[in-house]
């Protein structure tokens, strides 16, 4: 895996790679447990990013899962 911070999405894409090295016919026993390996380290990448987005979310306050739009905020009528 890379030292460099990735994206969400740089991250779950290269999650997906590995599993497809390891759904390969032609993957040796060692590269499907090097994939695997590499795999595990994008998902615990992925799975942080998602908690902290999600922290993120619950830090807007109440009414953060209102389906309003207005995200527990009041909403002014006035420009």
């Amino acid at each position: 895996m890379e030292d460099k911070t990735l994206t969400f999405e740089e991250a779950l894409e290269h999650l997906e790679s590995c599993a497809d090295r390891i759904s390969s016919k032609d993957v040796t026993l060692e590269e499907a447990i090097a994939a695997y390996e590499e795999g595990a380290a994008y998902y615990d990448q992925c799975d942080r990013i998602l908690k902290g987005a999600k922290r993120r979310i619950m830090q807007i306050g109440p009414g953060a899962d209102d389906s309003s739009g207005a995200g527990g905020r009041a909403v002014s009528e006035e420009g």
